[in-house]
């Protein structure tokens, strides 16, 4: 069996779908699965015309010449027109909920079109039982859906935690609508001791964001530092007092996960995946309460050395395993061919 799996959302500063790509390529390899990564390292997979062309013929035309046996399909699209029997993880359904900010081909490619792909597949893998749901609610009540976890990398169970004396909180995701920043923003003028440190991608949220830390005079609180280096990412993992996930929709939420497997204190929204991804371990808060933001936060840094006695007791690691996810992914493999 070869698996043909794309990989061209890790190329370039990859964000969550091409972290994904890369680690469950890697896992596959270390547990004997032959996998011909397929991408173009030339193409920028962050404009809508080339994302299109990748898609649906250079990803299609790369994996009929790979000799592969089927192909995987991981970042939320796939190809209308396919050799071979395909394997699509959808990660969420925010194109259908969460986006109708966003251009309107955009929405009919990612939404409507993929919706109709999505019922050619040989399978359907979703990160998150929520998501599964999601999948059955909005697209197919009577799908297959198998729900496998992502992992996370091992190198944030090795982060050791160095805590500021000043603290900072952060804040882990694209700087988008969905993920919420503002609510946090909004809490900075009644805790003048934190600040904010942002990493990921902007979108022009991130204006938004900007804009109201100034009209509450706290700007020189926020760091939106966009893209990091995993080194530096690690880093701040270490540093900080704790995360903030204040976002109203996730399919799975990494910024969480890499959180409890890191053993950093974090707080998180009552929403979506995050619910799951919690376990019951992580104080869950309205995303759009910012009392409730402002009060939670207060108490953990009030309470530092407790918060990360019991963030370190509720660490994860074997929950979200690459080499569990491999294992299931294989097996799924193995099922359609």
């Amino acid at each position: 069996m070869i698996v043909a799996l794309d990989g061209q959302l890790a190329v370039g500063t990859a964000t969550g779908i091409g972290v994904y790509q890369r680690d469950l390529a890697a896992a596959l390899c270390v547990a004997g699965t032959d996998v011909r990564v397929l991408r173009a390292p030339w193409l920028d997979p962050w404009r809508f015309d080339r994302r299109v062309l990748w898609d649906q013929a250079l990803l299609p035309l790369a994996a009929a010449r790979s000799g592969a046996t089927l192909l995987h399909a991981t970042a939320g699209t796939m190809p209308l027109l396919r050799t071979l029997p395909t394997v699509v993880t959808v990660h969420d359904l925010a194109w259908h909920r969460v986006q109708a900010h966003t251009r309107p081909y955009a929405r009919a490619y990612f939404g409507t079109l993929q919706s109709r792909a999505y019922r050619g597949a040989a399978a359907i893998v979703c990160d998150s039982h929520f998501s599964a749901n999601e999948y059955r609610e909005l697209i197919d009540p009577h799908a297959n859906v198998d729900v496998i976890y992502p992992g996370v990398d091992e190198r944030f169970a090795r982060i050791v935690r160095t805590p500021d004396e000043s603290p900072f909180a952060l804040v882990v995701g694209t700087v988008e609508a969905r993920k919420n920043l503002l609510v946090l923003i909004e809490t900075l003028p009644s805790i003048p001791t934190l600040r904010l440190v942002s990493v990921g991608p902007h979108t022009p949220y991130a204006d938004e964001v900007c804009k109201r830390a100034a009209e509450l005079d706290v700007a020189d609180r926020i760091d939106l530092r966009g893209y990091v280096t995993p080194a530096e990412l690690d880093d701040l993992y270490a540093r900080a007092a704790c995360a903030l996930i204040p976002s109203r929709y996730e399919g799975f939420g990494y910024a969480l996960a890499e959180a409890i497997c890191a053993g950093l204190p974090a707080l998180a929204a009552r929403s979506s995946s995050l619910i799951e991804v919690a376990n019951g371990t992580i104080p869950l808060l309205d995303p759009d309460d910012v009392g409730a933001w402002t009060d939670a936060t207060q108490a953990l840094l009030a309470h530092r050395t407790e918060a990360e006695h019991t963030a370190a007791r509720a660490k994860a690691v074997l929950r979200f395993a690459w080499s569990t996810a491999a294992t299931q992914m294989r097996q799924l493999y193995e099922r359609i061919v």
